[in-house]
């Protein structure tokens, strides 16, 4: 299957036109993805923030986690 015209790749390639998708926006994808990855680790660290108060708020002395600890 071919999407190019191209019937074999025993040519220079800088003659070829475009030999794949979005090409010359590769710069512009990374930065993206830069940003994206950034973006998903603060709010996964947020995220798991508020989880780890959530559980310290409930057991603020660890009584709870002392005595299930001690039951095993």
């Amino acid at each position: 299957m071919s999407t190019n015209e191209m019937t074999s790749w025993a040519v220079d390639l800088k003659d070829v036109a475009a030999i794949y998708p979005f090409q010359g926006y590769e710069f512009i994808l990374y930065i993206a993805g830069l940003a994206f990855w950034i973006y998903w680790h603060v709010a996964q660290m947020r995220q798991e923030g508020t989880e780890v108060s959530h559980e310290m708020d409930a057991d603020s002395s660890g009584d709870k986690a002392r005595a299930h600890i001690d039951r095993y």
